[in-house]
């Protein structure tokens, strides 16, 4: 069977299963799809490793413009946007994203997969350990600006969607619960535009990037993603809804900071 059939048949499956995680637990599928493509796209479809892993970040990202839009769109509907929020907190955001997605693009494989497995160790203690409690601090437009530049930034090297990292900050800088889950996949949304655009540009023209590809965004595994994940984001939420999730957490994160470790070590 062609590579890229394979690729696409199975980023189809990949989407199944990110959709249905992010539905039920909440979590940016990047934190799993940036991994799994990486191997799929070096085993299967023979792409330089120096190519894979921004390319896997780029499509990553690619991916949430879909997911982000539709989040974004039902929390708007249920009132959880906050206009002053998203202001600053998009302008940090977007310039961040831009920044990460060229910083990503200039860094050797093995470095970005470092980063990339050692933000995700974070992440994953953020899950299992992490309160969400509120401060003394307001969120000041300034505030809002560095959490969004920050988050920005984090999220266009890792191809997440910066929930993860922006739900807690601005919970910290008294942002309702509600509100800052709404504001964040708003932001989700904004981090995908701006850090696919700024990847596509980084990546246009270089002559060994395989076919199919835009710019560092390989358009077969992204859309092959997007095709099931929209889908399954449903069913996982009605899931989540019987199932122990702060165990399943637990158990996804144990599972992700096993591949991160696994990447550290450049373990085949």
């Amino acid at each position: 069977m062609d590579a890229l059939i394979i690729i696409f048949l199975s980023c189809m499956a990949l989407g199944m299963l990110t959709g249905t995680l992010a539905g039920m637990l909440g979590i940016g599928g990047g934190l799993i799809i940036v991994p799994v493509l990486t191997a799929l796209m070096t085993s299967v479809g023979n792409i330089d490793a120096q190519l894979a892993m921004p390319m896997a970040i780029a499509t990553s990202l690619f991916t949430i413009i879909v997911t982000g839009f539709f989040s974004a769109r039902a929390h708007y509907q249920l009132g959880n946007i906050v206009p002053r929020v998203i202001l600053w907190c998009g302008a940090g955001i977007a310039f961040g994203a831009i920044a990460g997605a060229q910083i990503a693009s200039l860094m050797p494989a093995d470095l970005l997969q470092t980063v990339f497995a050692v933000l995700v160790i974070g992440i994953a203690a953020q899950m299992v350990f992490g309160k969400r409690k509120a401060s003394r601090f307001v969120a000041t437009p300034a505030i809002l600006v560095a959490v969004g530049l920050v988050t920005g930034i984090i999220s266009a090297l890792m191809g997440i969607g910066g929930g993860a990292l922006l739900v807690p900050a601005l919970v910290w800088f008294q942002v309702p619960i509600r509100q800052a889950i709404g504001c964040a996949a708003l932001s989700g949304l904004v981090i995908a535009l701006f850090g696919t655009g700024s990847f596509i540009i980084a990546g246009w023209g270089l002559p060994q990037l395989p076919d199919w590809a835009l710019g560092y965004v390989y358009l077969p595994a992204g859309v092959g993603i997007m095709a099931t994940s929209v889908f399954t984001a449903g069913f996982g939420a009605r899931l989540g809804q019987t199932m122990p999730t702060d165990l399943l957490k637990k158990i996804l994160a144990g599972i992700l900071v096993l591949v991160s470790i696994r990447m550290i070590m450049g373990m085949e």
